[in-house]
């Protein structure tokens, strides 16, 4: 692999294109894609597979009723009620079974919405402190912590479909306020730190700068270099946060993109391999046939 000057920016559904995807409509009339939250159930869940890893927004999922198992990281987890799970643009999620009662409250935002809110710049701690501390993307809440957020999201719904005059504007704050609650909690089901701040900091300044820089930058020293650390040190944060490499972040990013690219864009694999900056196709191909079991080809045939 080779790096390049020339600037890329990753190609990922908006969560009004995930939305159109998976449901076939709007969820409300003249939705602008900003944000949603509504009630899931098992079959609704199940439609998630199709974007996880391809859409850029955040998902903020709390259990109401029966039982939720997912995939993360090669790692499964059951989530129960009271149970709030995270998904952030990239992460390796895939959701496995769940019970015929499962509910539970969605909440969705739009990546740009999430990063230009005012109030809460700093979300991509928020949706990774539990990965950092507690090494997966889920919280245990009480159930008095479980009904305010409800709560909140529920509220949020309600002015979803309302014709309310400030209704944007009110989601904005509503959707802050929900942020600044998770956070709260967080304190709450995470008050001892089992990864030390410097650690936790390192490793979310490299989740920030990967999904803007991995199709350029497919090594460990520019995202060291960016943050003034070894390459050494790099390597052991993310190894002692996550028990993955720095390698595997990038690849998994490489392999997101490029199986979007090939499902959804009319471009070449000649091509997709130079706008990912892979040094030649036939390297492309192999790097893909190795992460994805079959061959670029193959898999956009299928």
């Amino acid at each position: 692999m080779s790096k390049k000057t020339c600037t890329f920016v990753a190609v990922m559904y908006s969560l009004k294109e995930a939305w159109v995807l998976m449901h076939g409509e709007h969820p409300v009339e003249n939705w602008d894609g900003r944000m949603y939250c509504g009630e899931t159930d098992t079959a609704i869940t199940f439609r998630a597979n199709e974007t996880h890893g391809f859409m850029a927004a955040y998902t903020f999922t709390l259990v109401t009723e029966g039982w939720l198992n997912i995939d993360y990281s090669g790692q499964e987890l059951t989530l129960l009620p009271d149970d709030l799970y995270i998904y952030s643009p990239g992460l390796p999620i895939t959701i496995l079974a769940a019970s015929d009662d499962y509910h539970g409250i969605c909440l969705l935002a739009d990546e740009h919405v999430t990063i230009e809110s005012p109030t809460v710049h700093d979300l991509v701690n928020i949706a990774y402190s539990p990965i950092v501390q507690l090494h997966e993307p889920k919280m245990k809440l009480s159930h008095d912590t479980a009904l305010l957020l409800a709560a909140k999201m529920r509220e949020i719904n309600g002015y979803l479909h309302s014709n309310h005059i400030y209704k944007e504007k009110i989601l904005n704050m509503l959707y802050a306020v929900f942020l600044l609650d998770l956070q709260n909690a967080q304190t709450q089901a995470i008050p001892h730190r089992s990864v030390p701040q410097r650690v936790e900091e390192i490793f979310i300044g490299f989740i920030r700068l990967l999904p803007r820089h991995f199709a350029e930058h497919h090594d460990i020293a520019f995202y060291a270099d960016q943050l003034h650390i070894s390459t050494v040190y790099l390597s052991r944060v993310v190894r002692q946060v996550t028990g993955r490499t720095v390698i595997d972040y990038i690849n998994q990013m490489l392999l997101m993109e490029a199986s979007f690219l090939l499902q959804t864009s009319p471009l070449s694999i000649t091509q997709i391999a130079d706008r990912l900056h892979f040094t030649d196709t036939p390297s492309f191909s192999k790097f893909f046939s190795r992460l994805n079991g079959m061959s670029p080809k193959e898999y956009r045939k299928g």
